[in-house]
């Protein structure tokens, strides 16, 4: 998927994202125990990882939601409900922990919290339409801003500023 033209692009790296994703897990670990992650997928699955670990979580569970396809298409949001099954620990009741890359709009949030209505959602960055949706997140961007994640990009030559010239 391409980036919205009139977005303002937010690049963030491995590095940043790992840092972004352990700050994420100290803001969490007071508020455990966790009986588990839920992940959302895909963007959520990095973060989840590296808070799993920091906070010493084995359980990890996944939903999927693409919430995105009317950017592509040019045509309204539409949402599957997926079914969540958390019964790899019994009672899906219990302190669980929602994990995804961004809230955006919220409307993934929203979907996911009416699956598991207890849970403590947390996101790495939140925008301000879905940040009354998350109950923790590191870092706020604007509406506008479209964040490139370090999967949605790779590595290519950059040109010198000076062009091939250069002494």
């Amino acid at each position: 998927m391409a980036a919205d033209p009139k977005k303002q692009l937010f690049p963030v790296s491995w590095q940043e994202l790992h840092r972004d994703a352990k700050a994420l897990a100290w803001r969490l670990n007071a508020g455990g125990p966790w009986r588990g992650i839920i992940a959302i997928t895909r963007g959520g699955l990095v973060p989840a990882a590296i808070v799993a670990r920091e906070l010493g979580i084995r359980l990890i569970d996944t939903v999927s939601i693409h919430s995105y396809a009317h950017m592509e298409l040019g045509r309204s949001n539409v949402l599957k409900r997926p079914s969540v099954d958390l019964a790899k620990d019994g009672d899906p009741q219990g302190r669980w922990l929602i994990v995804d890359d961004l809230v955006d709009t919220g409307t993934t949030a929203k979907v996911v919290r009416e699956m598991v209505p207890g849970a403590h959602f947390a996101t790495v960055y939140a925008k301000p339409a879905g940040k009354p949706l998350v109950d923790t997140y590191v870092t706020e961007v604007s509406q506008d801003t479209w964040i490139m994640f370090p999967w949605d990009t790779e590595p290519q030559f950059a040109k010198p500023i000076a062009g091939d010239h250069a002494a």
